[in-house]
């Protein structure tokens, strides 16, 4: 009842190794970009501004952006773990493409499970009488990269007596994931503690230069796993959130780039001329991002939005409506899709979603692994997520690294949703 195994496949899922390869190669622009966008607070007010009227979340989130601006940022060290998430669009050709679905700029996950998930599908493939295909498996270990940004950031903070905080839930199911890699900051002998927005309210506090405290003890990271969603917060959490953002403690991720990884954010990402706004002098890191986005519209108030809204009512299958919303099982679909876009569609509401097209995968078969699940093939597809990690000191990008990547399958029926969702198991590539 208190410990399951971790969801996964039982064998690895093929990947087309060009498109694993053009995923690898574009994430560290992804990092500059994101990293770009949470300085600029005009893009980032200008972009959001429809979306706040509407999504009281993205509002809150936005206000304390804009309180700590005008106080003046405390913290000079910034640290970015981003998770970069994409499908393979199999297009009218049937060719593969590499299509991104989203960026998760907070609490992005299963860097530590997958890390060990490779040597289970080697020992299965072995099992098998497989081990040429074992051997093909590439090591992969998400855990140690984004440790290795948190160290960085902890070394930069300049405190040897400072501690790492993981900030996460109340309830906390992914505690192995987290667990990974806290030990390779143990290894480091680097102290982590873990403590809730309640431990926050009830115990944090700022000195005269903002150093954060929790129990007596300096901070010198605050590690996001939890505050991602609205659910997350009540009133005192929020004001745990706003204590830490004023503080002088190195966020992963400061509220900017919580900010950056908004669905409102991609959406304008899109938009012609944008990305080269946002990264000047950088054309070939253009062309690679631009490479990876799927058609996006935007749904603001006007005559092109009500164009957008009235053509996926017509044909609901084509697109996907995202809110602003991290954490899976947020995206509408089909049937339901129409009938929320027919409620909203004259109502400014509509402005707190985007419009994406629906990629259209290649099935393949697997077996799911799930904890009191009944054991059956399924057809399946997959979601390839890879982890950047960043850290600039001031103007100055000190590390800007590829961390590994993530697979997670899931069944044809399940349209949304990841592993914590409940939806999603954890996968290996098996590269082709």
């Amino acid at each position: 009842q208190v410990v399951n195994y971790a969801p996964l496949t039982l064998l690895p899922s093929a990947v087309p190794s060009a498109l694993f390869e053009q995923a690898y190669a574009v994430q560290q622009d992804f990092n500059l970009l994101v990293d770009a966008i949470s300085q600029n607070k005009e893009f980032l007010e200008h972009t959001l501004a429809s979306t706040i009227k509407v999504d009281d979340f993205t509002a809150q989130l936005f206000r304390i952006h804009m309180q700590v601006l005008e106080e003046g940022l405390a913290q000079s060290v910034f640290l970015g773990i981003n998770r970069s998430d994409y499908m393979f669009d199999c297009g009218v050709d049937g060719t593969p493409a590499l299509k991104q679905i989203e960026i998760n700029t907070i609490a992005a996950s299963f860097g530590g499970l997958t890390s060990r998930t490779a040597v289970v599908h080697g020992r299965v493939l072995k099992v098998l009488g497989k081990s040429k295909e074992a051997s093909r498996l590439l090591p992969n270990n998400p855990s140690k990269g984004l440790a290795l940004g948190i160290a960085k950031a902890w070394e930069l903070y300049g405190s040897q007596s400072a501690v790492v905080m993981f900030l996460v839930e109340e309830v906390q199911r992914n505690i192995f994931d987290q667990r990974c890699v806290e030990n390779e900051l143990w290894n480091r002998n680097i102290r982590v503690i873990r403590k809730r927005f309640r431990d926050v309210f009830e115990k944090g506090s700022l000195d005269d230069a903002k150093r954060l405290y929790m129990d007596g003890q300096e901070v010198a990271v605050v590690y996001y796993r939890e505050g991602y969603v609205p659910k997350n917060y009540d009133q005192q959490n929020w004001e745990a959130r706003l204590l830490l953002e004023r503080s002088r403690a190195v966020k992963c991720p400061d509220i900017a780039t919580q900010l950056a990884g908004t669905k409102k954010v991609q959406q304008e990402l899109s938009q012609p001329g944008m990305l080269e706004r946002l990264l000047p002098g950088r054309a070939e890191a253009v062309t690679r991002i631009r490479a990876t986005f799927a058609g996006l519209y935007s749904l603001d108030v006007g005559e092109e939005g009500d164009k957008i809204a009235a053509m996926a009512i017509a044909d609901p299958d084509r697109f996907w409506l995202k809110p602003q919303r991290e954490g899976g099982g947020n995206n509408l679909y089909g049937e339901e899709l129409r009938q929320v876009l027919e409620k909203i569609r004259d109502s400014p509401e509509r402005t707190s979603y985007i419009l994406m097209d629906k990629i259209k995968p290649q099935p393949s078969m697997n077996y799911l692994l799930r904890a009191h699940s009944p054991l059956q093939v399924s057809e399946c597809i997959s979601e390839l997520g890879i982890f950047g990690v960043y850290v600039r000191q001031g103007k100055e990008m000190v590390m800007n690294e590829v961390a590994g990547h993530l697979l997670r399958t899931k069944a044809i029926e399940h349209a949304d949703g990841g592993v914590a969702a409940g939806v999603a198991v954890l996968d290996t590539p098996y590269l082709v």
